[in-house]
């Protein structure tokens, strides 16, 4: 597997050094920001090959900042993991409608993640 540029999207920092160890460690390049504002910027200025979001965040919530990625043409095509506390089946849908390729619940190992990471950068 080629080096891929990540974007995590998490406003607990605890998680995305875990995170960020995580990939990095996997050979990966990570970029880190903790609201979904600042996540559609990063997401158009660092063109990531995959994005980490998590659901609950200030300002706007995961799933309407992945809404907003895909309804914009320069970033509708980057394949979106959401992490989230919320393990209800009725959330894990709804990250699913919003468009996200994969719905990760929290807590997680690092190498459950390392494996959805690859997994869609080397297509669903």
């Amino acid at each position: 597997m080629a080096v891929a540029r990540i974007l995590i999207v998490d406003d607990e920092p605890h998680i995305v050094k875990l995170i960020c160890f995580s990939l990095e460690k996997a050979g990966h390049e990570t970029v880190a920001v903790t609201d979904g504002i600042s996540a559609i910027s990063a997401a158009r200025d660092e063109a990531p090959d995959l994005i980490l979001m998590d659901v609950m965040m200030p300002v706007m919530t995961g799933y309407e900042t992945v809404e907003r990625l895909k309804a914009e043409p320069a970033t509708a095509d980057i394949p979106v993991i959401m992490l989230s506390a919320k393990s209800q089946l009725y959330e894990r849908e709804k990250g699913i409608d919003c468009g996200a390729v994969c719905y990760i619940c929290k807590p997680f190992t690092p190498r459950e993640l390392v494996e959805q990471v690859s997994r869609f950068l080397d297509g669903p």
